[in-house]
C-alpha cells in the first residue's frame, strides 16, 4: 500500500529504456508513472504486470519513475525493473579527432551494437523473471490437478464399494419363517 520512486539523471537526447515485471504478489499488477524534470507525465500505466518502453530525454534533468501499490491494501508486491541510459549523443568533433566518414559510420555501428547487446541482456533478465513467475503458476496448477485426481479416485472407489454392497443386497435371498 505504498509508492516507491526512483530517480535518474539524463541529458537531452539520451535514450532511456525501462523494463519492469511484477514477480510476486496478488494479481501481479502495479501502477507505473514516469515524469520528466519539468513535472510532465511521460508514461503512466495502471494495473500492469509487465512493460517496456523507450524514450529520448527531451530536456536535461532528473527523471522520476514510480511504482505504486496503492490499489492493493493487503498484498505486498515484488517488482523487478531496470532503467538503462544510453550514452549521450556525441559528435566526433567533441573528441578532438579528425575522422573520415567511414570511421564515423564504424563508430556509430559499434555504439548501436553495444546498445543492442545491452538490450538483449535485459531481455534475458526479463525472460528469466517471466519464467520464474510462470513456473510458479504451473507448479500450483499441477498440484491442484494431482489433488483433484486423487479426490476423483477416492470418489470412484467409494462408488464401486457402494455398488458392490447394493448389488449383494439385491441378490440376497430372504426367508420368512
Amino acid at each position: 500500500n505504498s509508492e516507491e520512486c526512483f530517480f535518474e539523471e539524463a541529458t537531452q537526447g539520451t535514450r532511456m529504456t525501462m523494463t519492469f515485471e511484477v514477480a510476486e504478489g496478488g494479481f501481479l499488477d502495479i501502477d507505473v508513472n514516469v515524469e520528466s524534470p519539468d513535472g510532465q507525465s511521460i508514461y503512466s500505466g495502471e494495473r500492469e504486470s509487465n512493460g517496456k518502453f523507450t524514450l529520448n530525454a527531451h530536456t536535461d534533468g532528473v527523471y522520476k519513475y514510480c511504482f505504486s501499490n496503492k490499489m492493493s491494501s493487503m498484498t505486498p508486491k515484488m517488482v523487478m525493473f531496470s532503467m538503462d541510459l544510453g550514452e549521450k549523443p556525441k559528435t566526433f568533433a567533441e573528441e578532438g579527432e579528425e575522422t573520415d566518414e567511414s570511421h564515423k559510420k564504424l563508430a556509430q555501428s559499434v555504439t548501436n551494437l553495444a546498445e543492442a547487446l545491452l538490450g538483449v541482456k535485459h531481455e534475458q533478465e526479463f525472460m528469466e523473471v517471466r519464467e520464474r513467475v510462470h513456473r510458479a503458476i504451473n507448479d500450483n496448477t499441477n498440484s491442484r490437478v494431482v489433488l483433484w485426481a486423487f479426490f476423483e479416485a477416492l470418489v470412484l472407489v467409494a462408488m464401486v464399494l457402494g455398488q458392490i454392497y447394493y448389488l449383494k443386497r439385491f441378490f440376497e435371498v430372504r426367508r420368512v419363517i
